[in-house]
């Protein structure tokens, strides 16, 4: 069985803003459906803030994402775009990375990141696309899997190189470009990973008490004209020119007011958003 068995397309589609022709596996679709996605659906942990693993069940991910004012976390978008993508006609391998961002060495971070390796037709390799990435220096738009590729995604800028490691197969670096330099965000070899492996790092990631998802609200959306980021109480916007303004929430009352206003969230009543 597909991940595209039993996806509602249309729901898919419509969550992400798709207007005008029907999405073909190309190229430009690819790009389409990453950049609204990403604009559509928001980034949270509020599971994982409630001391519960997400379900990364097509089913619950169709009822929580498409169908609420909820969003989610790399697992539940990048195994909901995959399922996207195989329904479209895309070649997809789930891609397991280490978030790097802030690290003295590579090696000391484990893979807890899901990102996608996207097979298009009549394109020469493949690309790398992701929509769960919690950051400023996401992707928008997919990259190709070429050392020294540099892309201008919607306003952001994101090149793959190279990286020296003991392994047998390639270390690839997804940088980004913030404040005059490139910085590392993640790294991937292309050894496939399955559901079933999600399904572990997933529980891990919500559960374990040292984990930043289970003991701290996080929030990210990304419109046109601006990125938003909650952590904690720190609300950040960081607007397309660049400038940056930062300001602390007050109180569990206006966090509630903040993800539903701006980031398009409705958070549970009975979850508690601050220590």
């Amino acid at each position: 069985m597909s991940d595209s068995d039993h996806f509602d397309l249309d729901l898919y589609l419509r969550r992400i803003g798709w207007a005008g022709e029907p999405p073909r596996p190309d190229l430009a679709t690819l790009r389409r459906v990453q950049l609204g996605h990403v604009r559509g659906i928001p980034f949270e942990n509020l599971d994982a803030l409630g001391g519960s693993a997400p379900s990364l069940a097509l089913g619950d991910l169709t009822a929580k994402l498409l169908g609420g004012r909820r969003g989610g976390y790399c697992y539940e978008h990048n195994t909901l775009l995959a399922a996207a993508l195989d329904a479209l006609g895309f070649g997809v391998t789930r891609l397991a990375a280490r978030v790097v961002l802030g690290a003295a060495r590579f090696e000391d971070r484990p893979r807890t990141h899901m990102a996608l390796l996207v097979d298009v037709p009549g394109e020469a390799v493949p690309y790398l696309t992701d929509v769960g990435f919690g950051s400023r220096g996401a992707l928008l738009e997919p990259i190709p899997l070429v050392a020294g590729t540099e892309i201008h995604d919607a306003g952001r800028r994101h090149r793959l190189v190279h990286a020296p490691h003991d392994g047998p197969l390639e270390l690839w670096v997804l940088e980004a470009y913030e404040k005059g330099e490139w910085e590392a965000q993640y790294v991937f070899t292309v050894e496939p990973f399955v559901h079933a492996d999600f399904g572990m790092i997933n529980w891990h990631i919500a559960t374990n008490p040292r984990s930043p998802f289970s003991s701290r609200l996080y929030a990210q959306r990304t419109a046109e004209d601006r990125h938003l980021a909650l952590d904690g109480t720190r609300l950040t916007v960081t607007s397309a020119d660049g400038s940056v303004t930062e300001r602390q929430l007050a109180d569990e009352e206006e966090i509630r007011r903040v993800l539903d206003g701006d980031f398009g969230i409705t958070a549970p009543e009975e979850l508690k958003l601050m220590p």
